[in-house]
This record gives C-alpha cells, structure tokens and sequence, in this order.
C-alpha cells in the first residue's frame, strides 16, 4: 500500500512519500523538489510538469496553469473573469455554465474541463512518486485550501480518480501544515494545550488557522481566508507598473503580445523575489517586444506603496481567525508562517505588528503541506505505525437541509412552504453523521445547501436528493429515516433512507427444564413494554438451577420439577426498509463522464508514451550515424577496407540527411528499420574489431588451463597418487590434442588481415577450454580413498548377553549404570561433569 502525500499549488506540486524513517520529498526528473502543475498541449503529444514548463515560452496559447483557479467554479464568476483576463489561454463558458479551457493538441482545437486537466497533473505527480518508490502509487492524501466549496473538492476527487488515484483524505493544507508542526513535538503539554497560529500565503491565496495543540493531540479551533490574496497579486502589481513604464518609454503594448505578457509576469516574479532580500533591483529583458530590449529600476518603498491596497487586506483574515477561536493575541502562543507568498518584507512586519511577537519559519514553506499529507495518509494506512496523535478537524462552512411542507399540511396553507434546518453548523467536527426524520406519504426531495454564502461566493445550492418511491402499509404517513454524512473530504451527501414500520408480532418464549424445589422458586417474568428494537429474550432460570450453587455442591437436592411450556408473547417489532436515492449535484460530473474522461486519459498517456519511444528510437540512429563515422577513421579504420568504409560513409550521410529533411517526423517502426539497415553493415565490422581486442586474453585463458592440468598429470607430487595412470594419460592427450589445435588455428588468424572474416574466434576458444576443463577436473580433483576401518567385537553374541545378563541380576554394574546414564536426567543435587570445552573467538 503507497502511502504518498501530494500538495498541488497554482504554479507547483511537491510530492511526499513516507519512509521507514521519515517522510522524504521526493526529486522529479530535473531532481527539483517542487514541479510545475502546468499541462503542454502540442501536435504530437503533451508536456506534463517541468517538460512543459520548457515549452511554455514557445507555445503559451497551448499551456494550461493556475487550475486551481478553475476548477469548481461558474464561468460567471466575477473572481474568475478577472483571472482569465491574466491567462494566455482561451477559456469560454460550457454548456453548463462552467469554463472550458481550449487548446491545440494533435493538429486540432480541443475542448477539456478544468478537471480533466487536473488530472493531467495528479498524473505527472502519481508518475513523479512511482519512479522514486519503484512501486505502484495509488492510496494517497491530497492537501486543498480551506476555501474549496463542496463542488471543488468533487472535482479534486474525479481528477483523483481520472489519474488512477484513490484519495483516502483530502486534508485541509492549514490541518495539514499543523499535523506536520504537531507531531513531532516532544514537549508538548499534557493538560494545557498551545494554541499556535499557521498562516499560509501561498500564489494565488491567503489561509489563517488556529490550532490547540496538546500532547498527542491537534484540534482546529478556526479557519479563515482570503481566497484572492497571494504572491501573484504582488506580481500582478509590479507587472502593472511596468507595462505602463514601458509604454510610456519604449511605445509598446504588451498586452497585445501573450508571449511579451508571459515574459513580463516571469520577470516581475523574479523582480518580487530579489526585492524580498535587496532594497533595490533592477529589471533588464531582451528583445521583450518588437525587438526592443528594455530596462527599469525599481526600490522596496516604491514597491510596497504600490502594493498598499494588497496589505491592507492581510489584517482582515487575522482578526476573524481570533474572533471565531475566542482567543486574544495574548493567548496565542506562536505564530508560525508558510507559503511562497509570505516572504515578502512588508507582510512579515504587520504580522509581527498584530500578534505582538516575531513570526517564526520552522517549517518549510513549500513543503510543509505535503508532508502534513503524508503524515495524514501514514495514519490512515495499516502500512505504517505512527505515533499516537489525534487530528480534530473542523468544517469552514454551515450546511442546511431543505424540503417542501407534506402533502397533508395543503389545507393549512403550509404545502409549498419551504421549511430548512441546519445540519452541520460552522466549525463542526469531519467527519459527521446527523440523522432527520421526515413523515411523508410518498416520494419526496431534500435540497443540500450553505446556509451563508457571502465568503464563497459560489452558488447556495449543493446537490438535491430524490426519496423515493416508498408506500407504508400501515399509515398514510410513513415514519424516514434520512442520513446525512459530512465525510472525511468535506464532501456532503445523504447516505441513506430507510423506511420505519411497527408491526405486532407474537414471539414465541420456551422456558428450558426449569428446575424448583419444594418452595417453587418463581423464574423470572417476560418483560411487557415494546421497544424499537429488537429484543433477544435468554431463557429464564431458577436461583436453585444457577450452575455452582451451594445445592450443586452438597449433592443432596430436594425434590424438584421439570416444567417445558410455551408462552406466546406479544412484541412490537420495527421493520426497516431501504428507500432508494437519486442525486444530483449541481454541476459535478456524472459517473458515466468520469469514466470517459479516465479512458480519455488513458489514450492521452498512451500517444505520450508512444511519442517518447520514436523519440528514443530516432536518437538511437542520430547516435548510430555520429558514433559509426568517428569510428570508421579511428578505432575501426584496420577492420575495414577501403571502399568498404567509403560506400559504409556516404550510407550514413545519406540517413544523417534524411533524419533532418524527409525523416524528422516518422513513425518508431522506420526508425527501427533504418537502425537494423545500419547495424547490417556495421555489425560485421565491429565484430571484426571485438574478436581482435579480446582474442589475446581468451587464448591466455586456454593456455593457462591446458599448462595447469598437464602440471598436474606430470606432476610426482602425492596428492595426485591415488589418480590410475591411464586416467593421467587421458588429461594428458586432452592437453595435447588442445594445444595443437589451437596452434593450427593461431598460425591461420595470423595469416589473415584484420579486415577478413576471422577463423579463430572468442566462442570456440572458450569452448574448447570448456572442454578440457570437463574432462580433466573429475579426473585430477578425484578424492583420495577413505582407510579401512579396524574390526569392531560383535556385541551380540549369545556369550555376551548371557554375561550382561549375570552381571545384572544381583543389580546394575558400575559398567552398565554409566552406560545408561546418558538417557537419564541428573537430579538438581547433583554436581555436573566437567566437560572440556572447545576455545571460541571473543
């Protein structure tokens, strides 16, 4: 079972594996620890993560980032008609209301959901973890903001499931951040728990948490956020400034060049990050557009008052975090800051200006989610055992139930009212169970939405449910159970309904051989009251019949009766009764959609594969043609004649040709032909070249072996006196007839030149020592012959017997007991012999 961690930002991923002894980040291709959660459509295939980073410059109309922005939400949404206007790629609204992102991908426009293209991500991200695990990666944690509505987190969990992923949790990034802080403290209290504030600035968003940390224990006090607070509002400020900079200076627009915007944005990113550690820099592109390179300059104090209206804000999420904690700044007992937006100088200084205290960074600002999510999937998998820590997560949101009045309240008036209860109030506890009671005559709908949806901006209603069809056989208003379960992702849905009927059935009660004596001991009387539930009635017994009794123990019972008589006994009992459910959340993808987006992924996979074979295939014959041609003036100019390298050169100019022309865009099958062709020819001669290099060695071999077993035959030594002389003889001939044969052949292969076809070669040579090695080792390793053993006196004859026999009759010799001695086991009493034992090393 994988247990991995994936935290997907706006810009980057970073992935977390956990380990025997830890959790580790895990290295991509390029060994960086964070990869760009970016997809590259281009003619042939995609480019995922940092491969399509290399090719965003060139195709950004085709590069789709910032899905985090995306996905989950309505077209109309005003926060993400003004992303759009920042993104180079063609966003229009769907059918349904929400975006579709477009894009050039195998020589034709092609229309994905923002989810598919997550999955694109999780994929990269899931390959990313299966190369460094060397396994398959498909249980896994996945970190999202606080702020995902109940739509967003069903659209993380279908791109989940499109990359081949099983969430076991999506854990909020903040409970994720403070579980990664929490876990490994030692020192935490036991009674008095910390309260510790986490506040997280990442790219595109700003997330305040407030923790209780006790010891073996972490349990969210609040959450709050700013959804359109991050880096990129920074960058978004600085690239502002310089697009009306340059307008001014330079006469030119880069609003009306995308990969002139793509540039500017990357420089003022960069310009943000010198800034966080100089009181100065400058910005200097080349060739930015029309062929003009420009240049700027720019100070802190200039940057920080163009970005006044941007920290204003900061202050916002923090008093309401603290509000909705109950806490002051006084009872918070560190502050601890995260995320790639948060090292900007001027947010430090109001954090620290609001809390009181300094800030502290002992945590990894980048990384620290992912492995929060590693910790949270360790926890959950019975792979790993983690130190006992309790995670109390919170829920950001209220959620209420709705439903139209009964049928039977129409002549009140009441029928169409619209009548709502909240079900999971703010702040509580995933995951959760609540369970309403509806009294309907037939099919009826409940309505799942936010009871306030002025922080999310998004739509009140979540999904509708569909109860029905049911009949009650009893009343015409039926008694339903309905479920509703808040589960581990933040995701609500109404589990069940079950239909609930009393029915009076008669229960038959068998009293068993109750025993009583003479006094009759009354048993113990049938409860009558009814229950919901049912009832297992246990067979009532006599105090005389209880097993142990001090009657049992004497044996002498008085008279008793048996009695075996039938009650019939009236119950009420609850029958229960699945009532199907239809849902319909508003604007998730269907399961038959899921699954066509998962084969769709699985076809896009496949293209990508199969288009980085032909690339590899293709590299193979550019390097067969460079690598050969060197050769065929070096190493290999003896083993080939003359117009034979010169017909084998122009060959290989001709496919250097063709690859770069008629070549460049071929299948992987003609690049595999065009490589056989060339090694048809090149092969021989390396052959020529390997049986030159390593023909001296394999001889040496030979020869060793014949000298040695001649040595041996010849040899006067005693070891070897035990071995016949024929048998001597036959190793002897075997070396000669060896030796003479590869005489023969040596004298043949000297006589030819180095460019014919050679006659002695490595295999036979090897095997003809193979052969005198077969033959000759069981002859002269044979072992020598074990020395007769002395005559033994034979024990058993009759005389012998008769003696032992004699011996033993007036009792046991001193002989026969020290014969017998070895089966039996010495008392305690006695001392036990001294046995001298063998010296073993220290």
């Amino acid at each position: 079972m994988s247990v991995v961690g994936f935290d997907f930002g706006n810009e980057s991923g970073v992935v977390a594996v956990a380990r025997q002894r830890g959790i580790d980040v895990v290295l991509n291709d390029e060994s960086k620890r964070e990869t760009p959660a970016l997809v590259c459509f281009g003619d042939k295939q995609r480019f995922l993560g940092t491969a399509g980073a290399a090719s965003s410059m060139m195709n950004p109309k085709n590069t789709i980032s910032q899905i985090k922005r995306l996905i989950g939400r309505l077209y109309s949404d005003p926060e993400l008609q003004r992303d759009i206007k920042s993104l180079p790629f063609s966003v229009t609204e769907g059918p349904d209301g929400y975006p579709l992102i477009n894009a050039r991908y195998l020589g034709e426009m092609r229309s994905f959901t923002p989810t598919q293209v997550l999955g694109m991500v999780f994929s990269d991200l899931k390959i990313i973890a299966e190369k460094n695990l060397n396994a398959a990666v498909v249980d896994c944690c996945i970190g999202i903001p606080v702020y995902f509505t109940d739509l967003q987190r069903r659209a993380v969990l279908d791109a989940a499931t499109i990359a081949g992923l099983h969430p076991l949790r999506l854990i909020h990034e903040t409970t994720a951040t403070a579980l990664a802080y929490g876990i490994y403290k030692t020192d935490l209290p036991e009674n008095d728990p910390l309260n510790v504030a986490f506040v997280d600035i990442g790219h595109a968003s700003m997330q305040v948490c407030i923790a209780s940390l006790k010891k073996g224990q972490l349990k969210i006090l609040a959450h709050t956020f700013d959804r359109s607070l991050g880096g990129r509002d920074f960058d978004e400020v600085l690239f502002q400034h310089f697009a009306e900079k340059f307008r001014t200076d330079y006469k030119i627009d880069v609003y009306q060049n995308a990969r002139a915007c793509l540039r500017l944005r990357a420089g003022c990113e960069k310009l943000k990050k010198v800034l966080s550690a100089n009181p100065e820099a400058p910005l200097n592109i080349e060739c930015l557009m029309d062929d003009k390179d420009v240049r700027s300059f720019i100070k802190r104090d200039e940057f920080e008052q163009i970005s006044i209206p941007i920290l204003e804000r900061v202050k916002k999420p923090l008093e309401k975090a603290l509000s909705e904690a109950g806490l002051t700044v006084e009872n918070i007992y560190a502050v601890e800051v995260v995320g790639s937006g948060s090292r900007v100088p001027a947010i430090m200084k109001i954090l620290t200006e609001f809390f009181g205290k300094e800030p502290r960074r002992t945590m990894n600002a980048s990384e620290c989610v992912a492995k929060g999510c590693a910790l949270e999937c360790a926890i959950l998998s019975p792979t790993f055992k983690v130190r006992e820590f309790q995670v109390n997560e919170s829920f950001p949101f209220t959620i209420a139930l709705s439903w139209k009045g009964a049928a039977q309240d129409a002549q009140n008036g009441t029928a169409d009212n619209q009548q709502s209860t909240i079900v999971f109030p703010k702040g509580n506890s995933i995951p959760s169970v609540k369970a309403l009671t509806f009294y309907r005559s037939g099919t009826f709908a409940v309505d799942v939405h936010y009871a306030d949806v002025t922080e999310l901006q998004a739509p009140a209603k979540i999904s509708t449910y569909t109860i029905g069809p049911f009949q009650s056989t009893k009343s015409e208003r039926a008694k339903v159970k309905v479920k509703v379960r808040l589960n581990l992702h933040g995701v609500v849905s109404v589990e069940s309904a079950t239909l609930l009927e009393e029915e009076e059935v008669e229960i038959p009660v068998v009293k068993q051989s109750t025993k009583m004596d003479t006094d009759e001991v009354p048993s113990a009387a049938a409860p009558s009251s009814a229950t919901e539930s049912d009832v297992n009635m246990p067979d009532a017994k006599s105090a005389a019949d209880a097993p142990g009794s001090e009657n049992d123990a004497q044996g002498d019972l008085p008279a008793q009766m048996e009695t075996d008589a039938k009650v019939e006994v009236p119950k009420k009992k609850v029958k229960k009764t699945n009532i199907p459910l239809k849902e319909l959340v508003y604007g998730g993808m269907p399961p038959a959609d899921v699954q066509k987006a998962v084969e769709k992924e699985f076809e896009m996979a496949l293209q990508d594969r199969v288009m980085e074979e032909t690339k590899d295939k293709k590299n193979a014959v550019e390097a067969y043609v460079y690598d050969m041609r060197n050769k065929l003036n070096d190493k290999y100019h003896d083993f080939v004649t003359d117009p034979e390298r010169e017909e084998f050169t122009a060959i290989l100019q001709q496919v250097e040709d063709w690859l770069y022309e008629d070549g460049e865009d071929e299948t992987k099958g003609v690049y595999v032909a065009k490589l056989e062709e060339l090694k048809k020819r090149g092969d021989p001669i390396e052959f020529r070249y390997k049986e030159h290099s390593e023909r001296g060695t394999v001889i040496d071999q030979l020869v060793y072996c014949i000298n040695s077993y001649r040595e041996a035959a010849n040899s006067n030594d005693s070891k070897f006196d035990h071995i016949d002389v024929a048998d001597k003889q036959k190793v002897l001939t075997e070396c000669v007839e060896a030796e003479a044969w590869l005489r023969e052949k040596k004298q043949q292969q000297d006589s030819l030149p180095k460019h014919s076809t050679p006659v002695l070669l490595l295999a036979d040579v090897r095997g003809k020592a193979e052969a005198v090695d077969r033959l000759c080792r069981p002859i002269m390793t044979k072992p020598k012959p074990k020395p007769a053993k002395p005559a033994t006196p034979d024990v058993s004859s009759p005389s012998s017997d008769q003696s032992h026999g004699a011996e033993n009759a007036d009792g046991p010799s001193k002989d026969s007991s020290e014969s017998t001695s070895g089966s039996e086991v010495p008392l305690a009493s006695e001392e036990p012999m001294e046995t001298e034992k063998p010296e073993t090393a220290a």
